[in-house]
């Protein structure tokens, strides 16, 4: 996925490359943190972790209203990293009213973007799997004078819903790749949508990964050269030789930008979809992947549905995609994120 104006940088070389880094952010869903939690430490006094939370924490939920986030290491499956805490008082006053879609927008880009890009010492891929967001602190407690955030980094899928990650983004390939044996979905617009079970309609089915050979960025038709190859064999194996031309299906893959490149961003998916006349991607149900083959195996849960919230909101944050297609179908489409807050129940614990 990527955009033109919130999106995410290059590797950190000098003052001109910074900013130009902090132009390219990717601003990502504005959640609503719920108004209390569970106890922490032992304490009998609910305290909500994410009033406590640092940059470094990572904060995991589980329900649409966020009513069970907890804090939780990083290497656990989780929905937010925390980047830094703000406190926007001197621009919200005590009588200021909730701020709109647009303000948090621009509240993001003023004390979220350059925080979240110190964060990951000024390599960040801006077409790669992590979009930058503020947890607000929702309509009820902004009512009542709150007026910090946390600043952080979620993955959103390409048609804007959250997906869980593992791992310190710090320490992350950001390549946006999926597991092999995702299908991302189709939306209304014959676009890509969100990771769905591969039995309902679809517009790709992940085969595999690729790690580009090292070094200096390569052109996207040395990338090609390679991915073609590489995909071939990995779809054959994968399918069990399936005649995928007699299914009406193609063999394609993702290529890596230069800013991708230099953010690190080496790796890219190979994959199948349906045949197209270019209009757009077509759907098509069911797997390729050879019934009689070994489990997959994956470092982590397969990525295999988007988290729902309550309450989506605002416009849409993400552009057009910016990996190249090697051959019909495109190999992605433009990728939304709507903006989120949640109702403020009380959590059960």
């Amino acid at each position: 996925m990527s955009a033109r104006w919130f999106r995410r940088g290059d590797h950190l070389v000098m003052l001109g490359a910074f900013v130009g880094a902090l132009g390219l952010l990717a601003l990502s869903t504005f959640t609503s943190w719920p108004v209390a939690g569970g106890p922490v430490g032992g304490a009998s006094e609910a305290v909500n972790p994410v009033y406590t939370s640092q940059a470094g924490d990572c904060l995991n939920w589980t329900r649409a209203t966020l009513s069970d986030v907890a804090k939780v290491d990083c290497s656990a499956q989780h929905m937010f990293e925390v980047t830094g805490v703000a406190d926007i008082g001197s621009a919200y006053g005590p009588q200021a009213p909730f701020p709109t879609d647009e303000q948090w927008q621009k509240i993001s880009e003023e004390h979220c973007a350059k925080t979240s890009l110190d964060y990951l010492g000024g390599r960040f891929d801006p077409f790669g799997k992590y979009t930058v967001g503020p947890l607000n602190p929702g309509e009820r407690l902004w009512a009542e004078g709150r007026r910090t955030l946390r600043c952080g980094l979620q993955v959103a899928g390409p048609a804007g819903g959250l997906l869980p990650a593992y791992g310190s983004a710090k320490t992350q390939d950001q390549s946006d790749v999926y597991d092999p044996g995702v299908c991302l979905g189709i939306t209304d617009a014959r676009g890509v949508g969100d990771p769905v079970e591969c039995a309902k309609p679809h517009a790709f089915e992940i085969v595999g990964v690729v790690t580009l050979p090292a070094g200096d960025f390569p052109p996207v038709e040395r990338q090609d050269e390679v991915l073609s190859g590489e995909c071939a064999r990995i779809a054959a194996e994968y399918s069990g030789g399936l005649d995928f031309k007699a299914r009406g299906l193609v063999v394609t893959w993702d290529t890596r930008a230069p800013e991708s490149w230099a953010a690190g961003s080496h790796r890219a998916n190979c994959k199948v979809g349906a045949a197209t006349d270019g209009t757009g991607l077509n759907p098509w149900d069911g797997s390729v992947r050879n019934p009689n083959a070994p489990p997959l195996t994956t470092s982590n849960p397969p990525q295999t549905t988007a988290v729902q919230q309550d309450e989506p909101t605002g416009k849409p944050l993400h552009s057009q995609s910016n990996s190249s297609p090697a051959s019909p179908p495109p190999s992605s489409s433009g990728a939304t994120t709507t903006t989120t807050t949640t109702s403020e129940t009380k959590p059960s614990r």
